[in-house]
């Protein structure tokens, strides 16, 4: 069965097949599109932890960049422009769908949380007491599944920057760009999502017995 990604590559070479005035200079959307349609449907899937809500995205984000493309100065930023399109789309996806993007304001963080640090609390409960390689194997516990439920519990405005430093390379300039807010801003939200990652990754990896606590163990 052809994945939900070879589906929409086949789309392209339907309507949305648009190229520009001048072919020779300028590579066609469907040739743009194409090369980013993974890297896309990835990004969209982390923004909605929904596949069906993906692929819905995905769709609309290929056809607002169509009816934009000739607005697009530089085809090798594509990757980040379309992914600002699917960002903002995603947004009015939520809106049309009655769902309300979880926040919370920055000043009511949990201070705790705020200080956790996933390094030392490995390194003190010492979960693999004959690793050379201590950190490494507490990583190595996650399967794929378990990595995208520890990002889902994350709050969306702290996921976002992580998702697009972190999993697609964007420089944090660039993330700032395709989020719209000041790099300031967005370093903040970097800070704070990577606190949530450690604590969530953490707290998942207890809760499913991952690793045996000192408390559990005294017990």
């Amino acid at each position: 069965m052809a994945s939900v990604v070879e589906t929409r590559a086949t789309d392209l070479t339907g309507p949305i097949a648009r190229t520009v005035d001048d072919p020779a200079e300028r590579r066609s959307f469907a040739d743009v599109a194409r090369e980013q349609l993974d890297r896309l449907y990835g990004f969209c899937v982390r923004i909605t932890n929904d596949p069906n809500d993906a692929d819905d995205l995905v769709q609309e984000t290929l056809l607002r960049g169509m009816r934009a493309y000739d607005d697009l100065r530089d085809a090798s930023r594509a990757k980040g422009w379309l992914f600002a399109i699917a960002t903002n789309a995603s947004r009015d996806l939520f809106r049309a769908r009655g769902r309300q993007v979880a926040t919370v304001p920055f000043d009511t963080m949990d201070a705790d949380g705020d200080d956790f640090s996933l390094f030392q609390t490995i390194a003190i409960e010492d979960p693999f007491p004959y690793s050379d390689e201590l950190h490494l194997d507490f990583l190595r516990l996650f399967r794929d599944d378990d990595v995208r439920a520890v990002f889902g519990s994350i709050t969306p405005a702290f996921r976002l920057p992580l998702i697009l430093t972190v999993v697609h390379g964007f420089s944090c300039k660039e993330a700032a760009a395709i989020l719209e807010v000041p790099l300031g801003t967005l370093l903040s939200r970097l800070h704070r999502g990577r606190k949530q990652l450690e604590r969530g990754l953490w707290d998942y990896a207890v809760k499913n017995s991952l690793v045996t606590t000192t408390d559990e163990d005294e017990r």
